[in-house]
Parts: C-alpha cells; structure tokens; sequence
C-alpha cells in the first residue's frame, strides 16, 4: 500500500452543481441515488483536469462505497461536492467526499475503485505516473 507522499497535496476537486428537479423524490428533497451520480462528475472531471481520464475511465469499477446522510438538499439548491484522494493502494484509491450546501454538510463518506485495465482478468497495480499524479495531483478546482 502506498502512503500519500508527505509534504504534497493529493489530487482533490470541488464540483459546483445545481439540485435538479430529476435528483430529487416525492418527499422534496434529493434522492439518494443523486449522490452517486454527483460523485461520479467529480470523479470523472477531477481525472480529466489531471490529464489521466483516458487512462483511468471506465477502468476503475466500483469496490466499495459508504454513504452517511445528515441533512435535506432541496430542487435548485447550489451545492458543491468535495472529492479527495486520501490512498492509494497497489491497485486501489480510495476517496473521501462531502456534499455541502455553503457550510451546511449534507452527505459524506468515502468510495474506492479499483484499477483494471480492459485487457486485464483482476485488477492491475497503478503505473507509477498515475500513481503519482493521484498522490501528488494537488487541487483541480480551477481550470
């Protein structure tokens, strides 16, 4: 397993993003299921913004998400989704998140991938400059 290196800051990524009115249920407030599609943008734009999306996209499949929900995100509201690289394993990320309206945090939890190249039967260690782009990336906000 691979520590992030001490001193540099890890790839991480703050989303802007509206509630629309498909993220949301009969009850008024978000879906839970919006959460992982907001995830996912992040994911996806953060990997772009760091130049390895074609490398990395479509071949990180899911191994473990945790999702803790602790307030109410209603249609129209302007949120912002926090995605940050807190390991890398040999062949694993995993990433902390946040879902926040300003400072009101709705969602948090942390969701792995696993790298596995289409070729590939199991999953395969990073190559050291995605590797070290995930673990050195620093902040992709702008841009």
């Amino acid at each position: 397993m691979s520590e992030l290196t001490p001193g540099r800051i890890p790839a991480r990524i703050t989303l802007r993003r509206l509630v629309e009115y498909s993220d949301t249920d009969a009850s008024g407030h978000y879906h839970n299921g919006a959460v992982v599609r907001w995830i996912e943008a992040a994911e996806a734009v953060l990997h772009a913004r760091l130049g390895i999306a074609e490398r990395t996209f479509g071949l990180t499949p899911r191994m473990h998400l945790e999702v803790d929900f602790t307030e109410r995100l209603y249609f129209l509201d302007d949120i912002d989704i926090d995605l940050e690289v807190i390991h890398v394993g040999r062949s694993s990320v995993r990433y902390r998140f946040r879902v926040r309206r300003g400072e009101t945090v709705a969602v948090t939890g942390e969701l792995v991938t696993a790298y596995l190249p289409r070729a590939a039967d199991r999953t395969q260690p990073w190559p050291d400059d995605i590797r070290r782009t995930l673990t050195e990336g620093g902040d992709r906000t702008a841009g």
